[in-house]
């Protein structure tokens, strides 16, 4: 099979928050948790009509070389599969190795190809006003994310940041002059405003009048205009939602996993928990300890077994451990995994993107099939392959959503089983 349209981010949640633009557009849609070619990981090698894939390099928080060694890897690999269209997803914050990603995949391209910069994402508070990335309003610099543990953003001017300059499309223009625009800037990365989800449809106009040579690197935000503007080679009927479910309880545990650091994630997963949600959050001793972590277990699978409406699963409080983020994800996974197992599951939420990773990959999970939204930002599908196939399931990017948007969604897995 040849996909239509690729997407490559560089984290799971990213992958996902732009993926189901497509799927809302009508485009068949599958984010895959491993490989990035038919049938790598996809269930059998069968994609079910699917037109539009996003796979992850698992890169955000790389070195700047070896970032780019695997965004060139998969985008060579995708390409030799006959992709139509391709879109580079990146942190609509700008968290990670942004410019080494975005060299690594013109390198891929065609000579000439040109790279539109613009994550923007109005809709959940992301703009680009005079080159100056904006989160809320705010220079993204002086928010939470310039002091991300990880992957801490210091510059808020974008030309300054990609070493690229600001090229202003013309609200009077057209796609012509536009694209006219962009080449006599003469650099292979141009960065461009959008204030509005108006000026990102100008872009993904612009996008579409270059052809071949433009490279789409953005945030869910451009994903949307530009599903619009990319013609399918052949008619697609609505992505709609997947075939029935394996049996399931509806009234069983909406098991919501955060391993985000991020201060919104954290606040989300307290809402969640003064909303009535069973919250359990191993300490650094459970984490490392054997027996202690035998004992969280415990504890997880009895509450599981009780069957609250919605048990929350989270990391320890900031500055509590100084346990490495790879294991509390892989702790949070067995977890996870161990509730699942432990009583009927309604539908899984997954925060952070390592997390969200590990989690699924844990139950054994191939991939996600999209076909709607929580709220911006927030996808909705169900679980490809595994022990938990079919069971709906919504994953965040640590920074999105609104202060209630852990219990929209896990009110949303719980009523998509009770519909299936």
């Amino acid at each position: 099979m040849t996909y239509e349209v690729a997407i490559v981010a560089d984290d799971l949640t990213g992958a996902g928050d732009t993926a189901v633009r497509f799927a809302e557009a009508g485009w068949p849609t599958l984010l895959r948790l491993g490989g990035d070619r038919p049938g790598d990981g996809g269930g059998g090698g069968d994609d079910g009509g699917v037109r539009v894939v996003a796979v992850t390099t698992d890169s955000r928080a790389r070195p700047d070389a070896e970032a780019a060694d695997l965004v060139r890897d998969a985008t060579a690999r995708l390409l030799r599969g006959g992709v139509t269209h391709l879109f580079k997803k990146v942190d609509s914050t700008l968290r990670g190795p942004v410019r080494a990603e975005t060299d690594a995949m013109l390198d891929a391209l065609a000579p000439g190809t040109v790279a539109l910069v613009c994550p923007a994402f109005p809709a959940v508070g992301r703009t680009v006003v005079d080159g100056v990335l904006l989160v809320d309003g705010r220079p993204v610099a002086e928010t939470a994310v310039g002091r991300d543990p990880v992957t801490p953003v210091a510059v808020s001017h974008l030309p300054t940041l990609l070493d690229a300059p600001l090229v202003r499309l013309d609200p009077q223009g057209t796609p012509a002059s536009w694209a006219a625009a962009v080449r006599a800037a003469d650099s292979r990365t141009v960065v461009l405003d959008a204030a509005g989800d108006e000026d990102l449809d100008r872009i993904a106009r612009t996008v579409a009048d270059l052809g071949e040579q433009a490279l789409a690197v953005g945030s869910a935000g451009l994903a949307g205009p530009l599903a619009a503007r990319w013609r399918p080679r052949e008619a697609h009927a609505p992505a709609g939602r997947p075939g029935p479910a394996p049996d399931g309880d509806a009234a069983g545990t909406a098991l919501v996993v955060v391993t985000s650091l991020h201060d919104a994630s954290r606040a989300q997963a307290a809402a969640l928990a003064a909303h009535g949600a069973e919250h359990l959050r191993p300490t650094a001793r459970d984490l490392t300890d054997a027996d202690a972590w035998a004992g969280f277990l415990d504890r997880v699978g009895k509450a599981a077994a009780g069957r609250p409406g919605t048990l929350l699963l989270s990391t320890p409080d900031r500055g509590a451990t100084a346990v490495d983020p790879g294991l509390v994800a892989r702790r949070l996974s067995d977890a996870a995994a161990h509730a699942l197992a432990a009583g009927a599951a309604a539908g899984l939420v997954a925060t952070g993107g390592d997390g969200a990773r590990a989690v699924l990959e844990r139950l054994g999970g191939t991939g996600i099939r999209l076909y709607g939204t929580v709220e911006p930002g927030v996808p909705l599908g169900v679980v490809v392959g595994g022990t938990a196939a079919g069971l709906p399931v919504a994953t965040k990017a640590g920074g999105f959503g609104s202060p209630d948007v852990l219990i929209k969604a896990a009110e949303a897995v719980r009523t998509e089983r009770s519909h299936r």
